[in-house]
């Protein structure tokens, strides 16, 4: 039993968990924030458009108390366009820090590689060659 929680803490400490699991706290308060934004700055801007008609609590009537709510749908589809375009930014800035902060090591001299490495190559080479070749009759 010992080695079970020994396996777990090393699994629940590794980089990656704990960097997931702070991306989906961050993730999760991304999404409240944008729905704000969705819910009290762009449907009242789209009410104010259309005349005061609200999206959100538009609904029609199936059977009975049954409703179809189409306009809260509606929101929920605004919401996810406005977080993917957000996040469409955020990339795409994080791209450009990267190639700025980071630049392409176009002008940086070429690292030669070691003889292992050279050899290991050249016997590539021969195969591939070989393989390409008709044998010799």
């Amino acid at each position: 039993m010992r080695s079970f929680f020994e396996e777990f803490k090393k699994f629940i400490l590794r980089g990656n968990v704990v960097d997931l699991a702070v991306g989906v706290v961050i993730g999760t308060a991304f999404g409240k924030i944008v729905d704000s934004l969705v819910r009290d700055i762009f449907m009242p801007i789209v009410g104010l458009l259309t005349g005061g008609f609200d999206v959100s609590a538009q609904s029609v009537t199936l059977y009975k108390d049954a409703k179809l709510a189409w306009g809260s749908f509606a929101q929920t589809v605004i919401t996810f366009v406005i977080v993917g375009f957000c996040m469409f930014l955020v990339v795409k800035g994080m791209n450009a820090l990267h190639k700025y902060v980071l630049k392409d090591d176009e002008g940086a001299p070429v690292v030669e590689p070691p003889p292992t490495e050279k050899l290991l190559t050249e016997i590539r080479d021969l195969l591939k060659q070989q393989v390409t070749q008709p044998p010799p009759a």
